[in-house]
């Protein structure tokens, strides 16, 4: 009823562009899978057999692993660029310039 009121309404030349989206959008109802209380909905194999790998597996857990050890490494090596250490660096190279010493003495008075 809503929609033919709505058309009724609508110039005549206008395109329908309200009816192609009601139209593409009216499919069914999302799916719903039962749970199962199975892992990842696998069935367990039975005694004293091992669960076949599927071929892409080893390739994700070498590539995922592989790339977090790869990155820590690099995280660990990671050159120190903050600010803090510049300006330090900067500090010390422009007192001993001056001649001044960088580091604190205290006296012995």
């Amino acid at each position: 009823m809503l929609l033919t009121s709505s058309l009724r309404a609508l110039p005549a030349g206008r395109p329908l562009t309200c009816l192609r989206a009601v139209r593409f959008a009216s499919h069914d109802a999302p799916q719903f899978n039962e749970p199962t209380g199975l892992l990842f909905g696998e069935k367990p194999p039975p005694p004293g057999f091992r669960r076949i790998k599927q071929p892409w597996e080893n390739i994700w857990y070498y590539g995922m692993y592989g790339t977090m050890l790869i990155g820590g490494v690099l995280l660990y090596f990671k050159p120190d660029t903050s600010i803090q250490t510049w300006a330090l660096k900067e500090a010390k190279q422009r007192m001993e310039a001056r001649g001044e010493k960088y580091k604190y003495e205290p006296s012995t008075h």
